[in-house]
């Protein structure tokens, strides 16, 4: 029974030392209104904007998605912008993991 437990304690070690060192990256993306509804799916986190922020990670040699939001402009500028009213650029983050 011992001689069982050793590689399974092993295995668990290895599997949550792969798990700490997975790369994540977040990519912050214009969000496009154009009307198809997709950028309303990422910038709303809602599941239909599942597929596409997976194949957004998957274009940049990441495995999947993590994540994705609508990023407020001061998050980005840091609190600065010169932007005012509804014609500016509303983004979207991507977190992304190998």
């Amino acid at each position: 029974m011992h001689t069982l437990i050793a590689p399974l304690a092993a295995c668990a070690l290895l599997a949550a030392a792969g798990s700490v060192n997975a790369e994540t990256k977040i990519f912050i993306v214009e969000n496009q209104r154009d009307g198809y509804g997709v950028d309303r799916c990422l910038a709303n986190g809602a599941d239909c904007g599942k597929p596409v922020a997976s194949a957004y990670c998957q274009a940049r040699e990441f495995g999947k998605a993590v994540s994705f939001r609508k990023v407020e402009r001061d998050e980005i500028t840091g609190g600065e912008t010169s932007c005012r009213g509804a014609r500016c650029n509303e983004y979207v983050a991507i977190e992304c993991t190998r």
